[in-house]
């Protein structure tokens, strides 16, 4: 029995060796983690419980039956963050290049398939050097198999991929279709085709970094959310995000204790509208001033900045916010933060996170640039979000709101539950300037008659009063007391029940 015992913990000892002290070391000297030590860093103290550790390759060609390691280049298991269940996969470099084979895929589609029958989200940690060459189709089935899973669990429980390493080819697409991409500085890279392959069919000299570094994927391609220095602190984050979400569709996000007054108000708010119309101000100060303990997660800090994105928390809840950005583009939008603010907005929906909106948008950007991109289309992706969701929706207008874009931003004619305005708040189908050169064109040659009628115009609309007469705008609050009324909206929106018509699927304007 001893000896059984003792060749079990051999066995064990093998398989965390994983490939071998060189590749170890090697892996460190590229200021990366091992996968089990990842996921130390990852999951609470001693929760983690390992799955498939015994798991070796089938393939026989190319010398590989000689050549079998123990878990096959991916550690598989659950564990716990903050005390919550999570189902994680993280892939070993240090075995085989973290290549992906037909066994490797079966023990992350196992693993997958275990979050959504038990309800609990997935977090994979992605450092590979693609399929396994020597196994080829086989391979490649293993992907499309992980494909169909991360098909079939969107929406149903949140998903996440750390972008740890190499991650190319046909493996970037099932990050692609997770919810959240995280990735580490300098250390990992995503895109379906190399440097190599770009300069043989395009002549394009690139890096690998140019080409699919996390800073190319946060500012630019928009594929990651966020990005940070080291393995660690990319891990810390990961948790810090994990706790904001639900476990899965049919329950709601956690309740954190709060130390927060509700009833707080944060006079300073009251002066952060300039009088100048035309000056920008930060509407991330906004955000943090009525969040409990000032507290925001950002994503997509870096990609189409005209709009914010990320989770705050009001009395413990989690609530998402989408607001426009005065301090870029004055706020507008356009194809990239439509594109942005629509996804951010369906996950909230699917995971039942109420919606905070925060508006101060002058309308769409004009341009050749964004017409031939398909801003219609694009426009209309944040509309159908905003149209589709059945959570609680409040909305607070703080400055413009003009033309198509008011409607689009959570209108109270797109199911707005509670829409509010700051009494600096300008809602009408343009600015003051533009309305009067097209009502009063016969009278452009006399500057104090137009002077007079955008007096006139700014007096009329300038002002959130017209939509409260119509009943588009529930409330003008006091800036300094906004904090306590979103709270006691979102509050009295807590037991909310809305339906949208039986449907096999929509069909999101794409």
């Amino acid at each position: 029995m001893l000896e059984t015992l003792e060749e079990l913990e051999n066995r064990r000892e093998e398989a965390r060796a994983g490939g071998g002290e060189k590749r170890v070391a090697a892996q460190h000297s590229k200021g990366k983690l091992t996968a089990r030590e990842r996921l130390d860093v990852l999951l609470d103290e001693g929760s983690f419980e390992e799955y498939d550790m015994f798991v070796t390759h089938r393939a026989v060609d190319f010398g590989m039956a000689e050549t079998k390691i123990a878990g096959d280049g991916v550690v598989t298991g659950w564990g716990t963050i903050n005390g919550r269940l999570v189902y994680v996969f993280a892939q070993d470099f240090t075995v085989f290049g973290g290549s992906l084979s037909e066994t490797h895929a079966k023990k992350i589609c196992k693993i997958m398939e275990m979050a959504m029958k038990n309800g609990a989200p997935v977090i994979g940690l992605n450092d590979s050097g693609g399929a396994r060459i020597q196994e080829g189709v086989a391979s490649l089935g293993g992907y499309a198999d992980v494909f169909q899973l991360n098909s079939l669990a969107s929406g149903v429980i949140p998903q996440i991929s750390v972008i740890m390493g190499p991650c190319a080819g046909g493996a970037v697409y099932s990050p692609a279709i997770t919810d959240f991409i995280f990735m580490v500085r300098d250390t990992s890279y995503m895109f379906v085709t190399g440097p190599d392959v770009v300069k043989t069919v395009t002549n394009e000299v690139v890096t690998a970094e140019e080409l699919g570094g996390a800073k190319t994927h946060t500012s630019k391609s928009g594929v990651a959310d966020a990005a940070f220095d080291n393995d660690i602190e990319t891990l810390r984050q990961v948790r810090r995000l994990y706790d904001f979400l639900p476990l899965n569709n049919r329950e709601k996000a956690p309740t954190r204790p709060f130390f927060d007054d509700p009833n707080r108000m944060e006079e300073s708010l009251d002066t952060v509208i300039p009088d100048n119309p035309n000056q920008p101000y930060d509407m991330r100060e906004v955000i943090e001033k009525v969040a409990d303990e000032g507290d925001f997660c950002e994503l997509q800090k870096d990609y189409a900045p005209n709009i914010l994105t990320g989770f705050i928390r009001l009395e413990g809840q989690t609530v998402g916010v989408v607001a426009n950005q005065p301090l870029v583009l004055a706020g507008v939008l356009d194809i990239n933060s439509s594109r942005k603010a629509a996804r951010f907005v369906r996950f909230c929906d699917a995971f039942s996170v109420p919606i905070l909106t925060l508006v101060d948008v002058p309308g769409f950007l004009p341009g050749t640039a964004q017409e031939y991109g398909g801003v219609i289309k694009h426009g209309a992706k944040l509309l159908y979000a905003y149209g589709e969701a059945t959570v609680p929706k409040v909305t607070l207008i703080t400055r413009k709101a003009y033309g198509g874009a008011y409607d689009v931003m959570a209108s109270k004619h797109l199911r707005g539950d509670v829409n509010y305005a700051w009494p600096t708040a300008e809602i009408a189908v343009m600015g003051a300037k533009g309305a009067v050169e097209i009502l009063y064109r016969a009278e452009l040659g006399d500057a104090d008659k137009i002077a007079e009628r955008t007096k006139e115009y700014e007096d009329r609309f300038a002002n959130p009063f017209v939509a409260a007469e119509k009943g588009f705008i529930d409330d003008v609050v006091m800036p300094h007391a906004t904090r306590k009324r979103l709270c006691r909206a979102f509050a009295m929106l807590r037991g909310k029940d809305l339906q949208n018509p039986w449907k096999k699927h929509d069909n999101l304007p794409l």
